[in-house]
């Protein structure tokens, strides 16, 4: 077994992984910014993530069968040890089956696709009245670099009130393309969206402290139903999170399960420095593909998730 995972480490599989892992992050964050432009239905998306997915045990058999050297492809796998090879083939190959199972039934049960309505076009009739969309919080901070942390604000927020069962909340890809900074008229929005309340806020972040300020809109009379700030230590950001999210979901008068609270309440990680180095990733992830170049941002993802593991083991 030791000398199997050795040879993971010579054929380069491990380094094969992360690739991919990466790059179909990218292309499945692009694929939900793009996707909504073009009316395509929720499924549509669904399919793309399967594929991707069930396309990573097949990129670690490649990785364990062929290496590229001086330019040229060899094949690796076709040697004297060519049964203990193949054996070892298929137990690769079966175990990235069974991650790329797990990853996507997770996706599936925690990711907010779960709870988003159809979305409807201009002038269509306003969603459920426990129906919600996140926008992008406003980056309020002097050093314009820390935008990345706003969105990590939002997705957390949006994430948290995605394990309510009984309210309905649209994908992150799907409100992505409201970035703030521009003028947002929150009701075409709702009405493109499906939904009958809209969450704004803006995030201002200097040194150890971070203001946090959001809003919660009725998108059928564009009047603000609740409004919170706060103005805590960077260290209580997660705590602010939570706080929103259960504030939001007591405003719709939905009801909260004590597995959802826990749910909610549960810290990603008590590294701050792994988390920002997690939210950093994840926002060069998703503009790498509209970046030049592409590999050094998407490079400088891995380094900055390789660090945040390392954080966080």
């Amino acid at each position: 077994m030791k000398t199997f995972f050795e040879e993971l480490k010579n054929r380069r599989v491990y380094r094969v992984a992360l690739a991919y892992a990466v790059a179909g992050s990218a292309v499945v964050q692009v694929a939900g910014t793009v996707l909504p432009i073009f009316h395509a239905r929720d499924w549509v998306q669904q399919v793309f993530v399967a594929l991707i997915a069930f396309g990573f045990p097949l990129a670690l058999v490649l990785a364990w069968c062929f290496e590229l050297e001086g330019g040229t492809i060899k094949r690796t796998c076709g040697d004297s040890r060519a049964v203990a090879s193949s054996r070892r083939v298929w137990i690769l190959g079966g175990v990235g089956l069974l991650v790329s199972a797990f990853a996507l039934a997770g996706y599936w049960f925690w990711h907010p696709w779960k709870t988003s309505p159809e979305v409807v076009g201009p002038g269509g009739s306003p969603g459920p009245e426990k129906s919600i969309a996140v926008l992008p919080f406003e980056n309020l901070s002097d050093d314009k670099q820390n935008a990345y942390f706003a969105d990590g604000v939002q997705d957390e927020i949006l994430t948290n009130l995605a394990q309510v069962a009984d309210l309905k909340v649209i994908s992150r890809t799907s409100v992505m393309q409201y970035k703030s900074g521009v003028a947002r008229n929150l009701r075409e929005i709702a009405q493109q969206l499906g939904v009958a309340h809209v969450v704004e806020g803006s995030v201002q972040r200097s040194g150890n402290r971070v203001h946090v300020n959001t809003q919660l809109i009725d998108a059928k009379t564009d009047m603000q139903l609740w409004g919170e700030s706060y103005d805590r230590d960077l260290a209580d950001v997660f705590a602010i999170e939570n706080e929103l999210a259960e504030q939001i979901v007591s405003q719709l008068k939905s009801k909260l399960s004590p597995q959802e609270k826990a749910a909610i309440e549960q810290k990603p990680t008590a590294d701050l420095v792994a988390h920002d180095l997690y939210i950093r990733a994840k926002t060069l992830i998703a503009t790498a593909v509209f970046s030049t170049p592409q590999a050094e941002s998407l490079f400088e993802a891995v380094r900055l998730l390789s660090q945040a593991i390392e954080r966080d083991h």
